[in-house]
């Protein structure tokens, strides 16, 4: 339904621009590489085949999955009377788009935005590949293995604080995580200089907690914890502790950042610069080793403890032995569930975790205030998609493009013996010219001497196997799309998809854009919100709640229980709820739209079984008009302005609202009821019947034309009958 939702939006738009006189021009696109058709083609295949399948085998099979959802998909959309170029929609995988999105990695490239670094990343263990923020949800139930640890300080003898240095032989600084895992990975321990610390008594040894946390760690362990003194994050800082796993490596406690709070936990932060934003951050700064032991799949490796958990998954037994193994070493205070938000693969729906790999990154530092320039230069719509994504630009990381898999756009890079990348302005030139006139299968099946310009055949360089990240490839539409077109403009005149998108296609787009042309790609982006079945929940095909929209066009096995309600209903209900936030439907709620679609028919249809006669060119003129008559032309007008109105606002609802009340109140209960001796008593050149027909023919023409957008199988049916072009 949000699909059917979507479209049907971008139609209303474009119908009514087209009723203006103006060359409106949807083309149709979809987004065709991705990790979630690779799935559904290694899941289509059994163990053997999936063993023996070759990456061009792999691709091959993923484009044709992917056109032919295509092809089932733009049927559902034609159904829908959605007017679209549906013979020359734009694809991701057609070669002259891949080409054009070749350009503009090379245009990001070639202007410093586009690096290969060694960073966390989010990391799916279930697609062995890096994710992006967009490929991520955030579901309420995850819960985590939380443990409360105390690393021991080896050297507050030699503080300057003295008391401190009192307790040097029991002291420990008291850690809480949400992720025991990264315990191996440790670095460092961070404090907060404007965080009051205390030092408290607790079976023989004596904590450092946060001041303000003081009571909430002793509840959790369940003792009365007694403050002997208070120090400051600046009297910790440059002191050293013992790790919490590793034998003989000793790590620095030292200033962290406004993230170390008082809110949870104990005020002191684990740091494992190779599993997190924040960390890295600390940790390039401090020059801490990026250590990561894990693994493609989420397992230790063998770089620690002499292997001992090498192969331990890290969200499963890996996690148990981390665990088990602080606790045996008498870190362990505590151990409880924590119940929170976790980022999930989007498509595998299994936890993801933040792991330092080699990636190649697009950097948003070079022209970030550019591109919260050009957010202020954009129409929002509703207003508040503004904010919301000048805020996600103004913090945002820098954004992951590198994929480990195979169905995608391949980042056009090779490397010399030493795995140093190899890219310039020559090489760029050469793939995107080879992905124009043979597409990017290409990659797969030339030898890299093949790939590269003559120039640097011979010199022993590999062809990159990582590919973009699908929202690159969506996010370079506009220049593979409006910027190729002659039927379109650039910058586009709407962006219109959900409201996820502030994080996704919008953004996206709006990065690459700015980044190569220096302004946004649209001049008006408009949001709707998600469908939710007519209870108000998540559609989901478990609970068994979801609202197939062909099935409500063209009715089920079961027409008594399930009828078909036609195009135009499905499209009148997308009209009659405010999109701008989440909408429901289901039977009851088209049922109730279809009542109304039915008094809109009845009512058109009574004023053209009465026009029939009528001769607009023959009439008489609006001085002739009864005072009755004069009112309710000057009654349409007034409506029509404000329908007017509310298409140049795209607020539909609005629109639906006039619409219906002006049937129902100011016709059907109203004017038409009154009108009738005269249409069926009056003969049939009577004055009275005359300057009524004048009414009704201006009536059934201009309601015909507003309608037209909303109900196109309507209007159309309805203009075959205005006079004089019945």
């Amino acid at each position: 339904m949000g699909h059917a939702l979507n479209k049907v939006l971008k139609d209303f738009i474009n119908r009514y621009q087209l009723l203006q006189g103006k060359k409106a021009t949807l083309i149709p696109g979809w987004d065709c590489h991705g990790l979630p058709i690779e799935l559904k083609v290694l899941q289509s295949l059994k163990s053997k085949e999936r063993k023996d399948l070759t990456p061009s085998a792999l691709r091959k099979k993923a484009k044709e999955f992917a056109l032919k959802t295509i092809e089932s998909q733009k049927a559902s959309f034609q159904r829908l009377g959605v007017w679209a170029s549906w013979d020359t929609p734009y694809l991701t995988l057609n070669p002259e788009y891949e080409a054009a999105q070749i350009e503009v990695f090379g245009k990001m490239f070639l202007e410093g935005y586009i690096y290969r670094g060694k960073k966390p990343v989010h990391w799916s263990p279930s697609s062995r590949t890096a994710l992006a923020e967009a490929e991520l949800e955030y579901p309420d139930e995850h819960i985590s293995r939380s443990i409360y640890a105390a690393f021991s300080i080896v050297d507050a003898d030699k503080s300057k604080n003295e008391l401190v240095k009192k307790h040097s032989d029991a002291l420990s600084v008291a850690v809480w995580t949400t992720t025991p895992w990264t315990l191996p990975a440790n670095r460092a321990v961070a404090v907060n200089p404007a965080i009051v610390y205390a030092l408290v008594e607790l079976e023989g040894r004596v904590l450092i907690v946060a001041k303000d946390l003081v009571e909430a760690v002793g509840h959790k362990l369940e003792k009365d914890l007694v403050v002997i003194g208070e120090v400051t994050g600046n009297d910790l800082a440059g002191l050293h502790y013992e790790h919490p796993i590793q034998d003989g490596l000793k790590c620095k406690i030292l200033i962290g950042g406004d993230y170390i709070t008082t809110e949870s936990g104990t005020g002191l932060v684990h740091t494992a610069p190779g599993h997190g934003q924040e960390d890295y951050i600390v940790g390039m700064r401090e020059g801490l080793e990026i250590f990561s032991p894990v693994d493609n799949a989420g397992r230790f490796t063998d770089e620690f403890c002499e292997g001992s958990f090498a192969g331990l998954s890290v969200l499963d037994e890996g996690n148990q032995a981390i665990i088990d193994h602080v606790s045996k070493r008498d870190v362990l205070l505590l151990e409880e569930k924590y119940n929170h938000k976790y980022p999930y693969d989007w498509r595998t729906k299994k936890p993801t975790i933040f792991r330092a790999t080699e990636q190649w990154f697009a950097s948003v530092e070079g022209f970030r205030d550019q591109a919260l320039e050009a957010v202020r230069g954009v129409q929002w719509t509703p207003e508040a998609g503004e904010k919301r994504i000048f805020n996600m630009i103004e913090g945002r990381n820098d954004w992951c493009i590198s994929r480990q898999r195979t169905w995608g756009v391949p980042i056009p890079v090779f490397y010399d013996g030493d795995g140093e990348p190899v890219l310039n302005q020559q090489i760029i030139s050469r793939v995107a010219e080879l992905f124009r006139e043979h597409g990017s299968d290409i990659w797969w099946e030339l030898e890299a001497e093949d790939l590269l310009p003559e120039q640097y055949r011979g010199e022993g360089l590999q062809k990159g196997m990582d590919t973009m990240d699908v929202w690159f490839d969506s996010g370079s539409s506009w220049n593979a799309v409006t910027k190729q077109s002659p039927e379109m403009t650039f910058p586009a005149d709407v962006y219109l998809e959900g409201s996820d998108q502030h994080r996704g296609w919008f953004q996206s787009s709006l990065l690459t854009s700015v980044a190569t042309e220096g302004q946004a790609p649209y001049k008006k982006v408009l949001t709707h919100g998600f469908v939710l079945d007519q209870n108000g929940l998540k559609m989901s095909k478990s609970v068994g709640n979801v609202v197939d929209p062909l099935k409500l066009v063209n009715g089920g096995n079961n027409q008594k229980t399930e009828p078909a309600y036609g195009a135009d209903v499905l499209r009148l209900w997308v009209s009659s709820v405010d999109y701008s936030g989440d909408v429901l439907v289901g039977p009851e709620i088209i049922k109730t739209v279809s009542d109304s679609y039915r008094k809109i028919r009845n009512t058109l249809r009574y004023i053209v079984s009465n026009v029939n006669d009528y001769d607009p060119r023959t009439g008489m003129s609006f001085d002739e008009l009864p005072v009755l008559d004069k009112y309710m032309l000057r009654r349409l007008a007034t409506i029509a302005e404000d329908m007017e109105a509310a298409y140049e606002t795209s607020s539909f609802v609005r629109l639906y609202q006039g619409l219906m009340r002006f049937a129902t109140v100011d016709l059907s209960n109203f004017y038409l009821d009154i009108a009738k001796d005269r249409l069926y008593i009056s003969g049939t050149d009577d004055y009275r019947r005359r300057s009524c027909q004048k009414v009704l023919y201006h009536l059934l023409e201009i309601l015909t034309r507003s309608i037209a957008p909303i109900l196109p199988h309507t209007a159309e049916d309805l203009w075959r009958y205005v006079p004089p072009w019945r």
